[in-house]
């Protein structure tokens, strides 16, 4: 359902009224050893493009590209069986290791110092996960040791005689995975989960004291211990982390496009949701201090999809969770990314997961070329312009019914300044499937009035999709007739389309 003609989105922007500032972090994204994410995805000695190290060098300026700021290692699932010892010193002495996480097998051929290699050269933050599933509080401590003490112990030197003299300096740190799942190994309930959190955070901070700690909040908000868990690890954690984990991922299901169209509208309330929790347990325990949310996993995911590829158990880098993303798919993905920018005063770091191969925006071929999905472009433009301070957006906008959330506003939509130049970019979605969305911008509290470009995600066949075949099936098209006329921007929105406007204002 769409708009009827004479039907608009409007919205008033002020510079003097903002949300928060955009955390860096917030263009994380995620590398777990699952699939083909790090072996033929970043990693493929063999590859024509490949480095010394064995990293592909079409991947890496792939990932520059898309403006990662983050990546979070090594899962994720797998990091609740991770045996860290397992993946350092001389490749040809790592063992090789059943993972139960994904029935698979690991070589340990990438390990702790190729994934900081890999940080190192595409210019990313390294955010790791330690194992509190099979292990705990003596396990986290031995790998902080070896990964960031300068040096004079068995650990730090042991890390100096492979190689790395220099400490990695790891800051951001995440207590264990989805540890609320049943399928997680080593599950645990939300009080035996919390203690041993708060035991982790405290030792670790005794080596390091400026540590950014997160906790494990829901795998999702469908979970039945929602809420409930989040409630009862802070009390445990609240003054021993900085964030509290969210995962959240969303499909079409059963052809229900406009549901799925909406899908920004549950993340929005479980971001809300799990904030009201966190100040809660602050107001509770009668603390200044205030918890900040790490969505450390989100994207669109078909977990319903049967694998189109054979995969037997215990390969190695099989062809798992591959999915390949419409334009559909795209416009969501652009959407859910508006709702954390719209909670940047909370939400200040998030992992795009994954990075390669994996539910991701970036594809390879063993062997072969790498390419961008639908979805690389929305994160590139948010990553390169999304930078500086979110404005409130208040829209008034047609709405549309859907099966699951009711009525839904036509308009999702999100706008970012940079107090230092002025400029100002909108990042718009028209979840309507037939028909324009007018939309009318009055820029009364802002000096940004010259429209510097307009792009537009869609395309007339809502399944269009880049592939290996056709890597460039899809990408952004300059949008016409957009315009601003006696501080009134005027833009007409495609149908099922997301939108990146880009406003600067006069320079001296």
């Amino acid at each position: 359902m769409s708009a009827q003609p004479d039907s608009s989105a409007r919205f008033v922007l002020d510079a003097a009224f903002g949300v928060g500032p955009v955390h860096p972090r917030l263009y994380g994204s995620f590398v777990e050893h699952l699939g083909r994410c790090v072996y033929t995805g970043v990693h493929e000695p063999d590859h024509a493009t490949a480095d010394a190290s064995g990293l592909r060098q079409d991947v890496l300026e792939l990932v520059r590209e898309l403006g990662v700021t983050t990546v979070r290692y090594p899962g994720g699932n797998f990091v609740s069986g991770y045996r860290w010892e397992d993946s350092v010193g001389p490749r040809e002495e790592r063992p090789t290791r059943l993972d139960l996480a994904w029935r698979t097998t690991e070589t340990n051929e990438f390990g702790l110092g190729e994934f900081m290699d890999f940080c190192a050269k595409t210019g990313v933050e390294p955010m790791m996960a330690v194992n509190l599933g099979t292990r705990g509080v003596e396990d986290a401590l031995r790998l902080l040791e070896y990964a960031n003490h300068p040096g004079g112990t068995e650990l730090s030197d042991r890390r100096a005689e492979h190689g790395a003299k220099e400490p990695y300096g790891i800051k951001m740190w995440c207590l264990g995975n989805e540890m609320d799942g049943p399928w997680q190994i080593g599950h645990k309930t939300a009080e035996e989960y919390g203690r041993l959190a708060a035991e982790t955070a405290r030792a670790m901070r005794m080596i390091e004291p400026g540590l950014e700690l997160v906790a494990c909040g829901s795998s999702s908000s469908a979970m039945e211990t929602f809420a409930a868990w989040e409630a009862t690890v802070l009390e445990a954690t609240y003054d021993l982390v900085d964030h509290i984990s969210l995962h959240t991922y969303y499909e079409e299901i059963d052809g229900d496009r406009d549901s799925f169209l909406a899908s920004a509208v549950d993340l929005e309330h479980f971001i809300e949701a799990v904030v009201a929790t966190c100040d809660h347990v602050g107001a509770r325990l009668r603390s200044k201090k205030r918890i900040n949310l790490s969505c450390d996993e989100w994207n669109v995911w078909y977990q319903r999809r049967p694998n189109p590829h054979q995969v037997e158990d215990w390969q190695v880098a099989p062809r798992l969770l591959e999915d390949i993303y419409t334009v559909t798919d795209a416009v969501v993905f652009g959407s859910l990314l508006i709702a954390l920018l719209r909670h940047a005063d909370r939400v200040t770091a998030a992992s795009l997961a994954q990075l390669v191969n994996v539910i991701a925006p970036i594809m390879t071929e063993p062997g072969g070329p790498a390419w961008r999905q639908t979805t690389f472009f929305p994160f590139a433009q948010a990553s390169r312009y999304g930078r500086g301070r979110v404005l409130q957006v208040q829209a008034d906008s047609p709405t549309y019914h859907t099966a699951k959330f009711g009525e839904v506003p036509l308009l999702h939509a999100t706008a970012v300044i940079d107090d230092e130049t002025g400029d100002v970019t909108v990042f718009a979605v028209n979840r309507g499937q037939t028909g324009t969305l007018p939309l009318e911008i009055d820029l009364r509290g802002v000096d940004a009035r010259t429209v510097e470009e307009h792009l537009v995600l869609s395309d007339a066949d809502p399944e269009a999709r880049n592939t290996l075949d056709r890597p460039d099936r899809v990408t952004p098209h300059p949008a016409q007739g957009t315009t601003v006329t006696d501080g009134v921007l005027r833009a007409e929105l495609e149908p099922l389309s997301r939108n990146m406007i880009r406003l600067s204002r006069p320079r001296d």
